[in-house]
């Protein structure tokens, strides 16, 4: 074979050029349905092609869709594609065109594609499974139907591109994942919260037991005999004792909030509210304050907890009071409807709403929400005595018996506390 020269190559090169991209015309007249037929010329002559018009009505249609669209023949063979299937597979149309469907399909994938491509001339089918792109892999759902134009039956290819649709996948799996470990954390975190209760129940009370006993012990026997500064720093430990004490066993009965309490007992709250105004009858003396009760009714929940809850805002009414007031508390009741709440309609469950207010000091609404942390205080302890835990406690209590509660104040005008419960709990609660 003679070798060409380099002129001889570039007009070769030219040559080759100009007829590629005939044929890239022609592809592209026929894809967008411009022609009806086209004439090929061969050593035996020229053989006439016409496009029929349903072949061309059906090549304007898929042309138009977002989907990757392929025509194959009964052996497999692409005999027709669109734009977006080239694109999602990066080949030009004349590299795809007369090729195998198969030849696009990862081996792995080829057992579920030959089945499909079996079952699609007599029943439209679809699956999942992974195209070979040119520089990328890339998941995809094929749904395969016969077509039938003009006498004609083909096998008809929608492909529709996956991959953002698995990012996601992969995404949520990842997220889903991590939400777990932080589950298993948060499961670890409770079972050391356990474990701290234990301890702070046993190793902890013990030596301020100890402490208070034999600071008592000074007080009683030899305190008349000490001077000024250490009768002072006596009171100080005393103190500081009696609030550790309060102390730990507030942290006992947060810690203890299991989620596995039972919440299906009748809780007459009427009667609750009298046996702590009965508990709290000293210091409501001391006080000379008074204490409204309106009717109360009763709700689905566990006793125990719920009288934590009026027991903590009754003792902070009468505890945050000025020297110069006496407590007036006024507890009440308001049966709601789901639509006041701003629940849905479909909703039937019952309501009611438990009101403390007080006349008590009050406080800045901005801080209405901290209020309801953990160890958080407003006034100088030296002040006011308590942990900064109780209406945390009463919270999280409100919150396992599928309510709310809700706090409004200003300063020097009082404290009103609103506690929403449902009559009855919810069915899934009680499994």
């Amino acid at each position: 074979m003679k070798e060409l020269s380099w002129d001889d190559q570039e007009i070769e090169i030219s040559k080759l050029r100009k007829e590629l991209a005939e044929a890239n015309d022609t592809l592209e007249a026929i894809r967008t349905g411009q022609i009806d037929a086209l004439v090929v010329s061969d050593d035996s002559g020229h053989s006439l092609f016409t496009l029929k018009s349903a072949d061309r009505a059906y090549r304007l249609f898929i042309e138009q869709m977002t989907e990757g669209a392929v025509t194959l023949n009964h052996d497999g063979l692409i005999t027709y594609c669109n734009s977006q299937f080239s694109q999602l597979v990066e080949y030009s149309l004349s590299n795809v065109m007369g090729n195998y469907f198969s030849d696009f399909i990862f081996n792995d994938d080829l057992p579920l594609y030959q089945e499909l491509l079996s079952k699609g001339w007599t029943n439209n089918v679809k699956a999942e499974m992974r195209l070979r792109g040119a520089t990328r892999s890339i998941d995809v759902q094929l749904s395969l139907n016969a077509l039938e134009m003009d006498g004609d039956t083909s096998l008809s290819v929608i492909v529709t591109d996956l991959t953002q649709q698995k990012e996601i996948e992969r995404e949520l799996k990842a997220k889903n994942d991590q939400l777990r470990e932080l589950n298993d954390a948060l499961v670890a975190s409770n079972h050391d919260l356990q474990q701290f209760a234990s301890v702070a129940s046993h190793d902890l009370q013990e030596p301020l037991r100890k402490i208070q006993v034999f600071t008592k012990l000074l007080k009683d026997n030899s305190f008349h005999q000490l001077p000024d500064t250490s009768r002072n720093f006596i009171e100080k430990i005393f103190n500081a004792s009696q609030r550790m004490k309060v102390l730990i066993v507030d942290i006992l009965t947060y810690s203890k909030l299991s989620a596995k309490d039972i919440l299906t007992e009748k809780v007459d709250l009427k009667q609750i509210v009298t046996e702590i105004i009965e508990d709290f009858d000293l210091r409501i003396a001391e006080k000379n304050a008074r204490v409204n009760v309106a009717d109360l009714c009763e709700v689905e929940g566990n006793r125990g907890q719920l009288r934590q809850v009026f027991h903590n805002l009754i003792s902070n009414a009468l505890k945050f009071v000025s020297p110069d007031r006496h407590p007036i508390i006024e507890i009440r009741m308001k049966k709601l409807d789901p639509v006041e709440l701003g629940l849905s309609i479909d909703d039937h469950s019952r309501y009611c709403r438990f009101t403390v207010s007080d006349n008590g000091i009050g406080f800045d609404e901005t801080y209405t929400s901290s209020i309801f942390n953990l160890f958080e205080t407003l006034n100088p302890k030296t002040a006011y005595e308590g942990s900064g835990i109780g209406l945390a406690i009463a919270k999280k209590i409100i919150e396992k018996h599928n309510g709310m509660i809700v706090a409004k104040s200003s300063i020097g005008e009082g404290s009103e506390f609103n506690v929403i419960l449902p009559l009855k709990q919810p069915v899934a609660d009680n499994e």
